[in-house]
């Protein structure tokens, strides 16, 4: 499966089936996480047991708390690490996809219960649940590419496809606070627009924009 073809697939599970990862996708997911820590300067961590992570009542509530596993999105808290936390983590969420596992980025979880590595230079930035879905989840409602660009009108078609799935990027509380912005030398802003985890989110985005477009950022 490739990266555009899981990010049409994945939608966000909260509701997860009481089975285990198999063990050969344990291993391909934490080579996985040492090829994305090495290349995002991360502590992104596989805890294979998820616990108590996800015992508050708004997480038992909506059904997060049945998720077998959780991934720990932690680094050193300095420079854009919210933002590279979304944009590697949401890479490390196509690849599970990939393996058909089901995952919900969660920004509300129990930080004590996680059993995370954090040092002291370290931080604990957000959660994601991941397992066996009950259900492959639901699309969300979008803004419209117009709600979100700015810049040129004469918009070439590589920007065309990046919006399209950037749009299908998972934000907080489906917030899509974001803006991008087509210079006229071709070059890409990105503008955060504030709320909730929204650079994370803004990573998230460049994320899928970067797959859409076919260009590095």
């Amino acid at each position: 499966m490739t990266d555009k073809e899981a990010i049409f697939k994945r939608h966000s599970v909260r509701n997860y089936k009481a089975v285990n990862i198999e063990e050969d996708k344990v291993k391909l997911i934490k080579e996985k996480i040492a090829e994305l820590n090495a290349e995002g300067n991360l502590h992104l961590q596989f805890i294979e047991d998820a616990g108590k992570t996800y015992n508050k009542l708004l997480n038992r509530a909506t059904g997060l708390g049945s998720a077998t596993s959780v991934i720990a999105c932690v680094g050193k808290d300095e420079g854009n690490l919210d933002e590279r936390i979304g944009y590697y983590g949401e890479k490390l969420l196509l690849f599970l996809t990939g393996l058909g596992l089901n995952t919900c980025w969660a920004g509300t979880f129990n930080k004590k219960n996680i059993g995370a590595e954090v040092s002291e230079d370290e931080r604990l930035v957000i959660s994601i649940a991941v397992g066996y879905g009950e259900n492959q989840g639901n699309p969300h409602r979008s803004k419209t590419p117009e709600q979100v660009t700015e810049g040129r009108s004469d918009r070439p078609e590589w920007f065309n496809a990046g919006v399209e799935l950037a749009l299908l990027a998972p934000t907080a509380i489906n917030q899509q606070k974001f803006v991008i912005k087509l210079n006229d030398d071709d070059t890409v802003d990105f503008i955060d627009k504030g709320g909730i985890l929204s650079k994370v989110d803004i990573g998230i985005v460049k994320c899928h924009f970067e797959i859409g477009s076919g260009r590095s950022l």
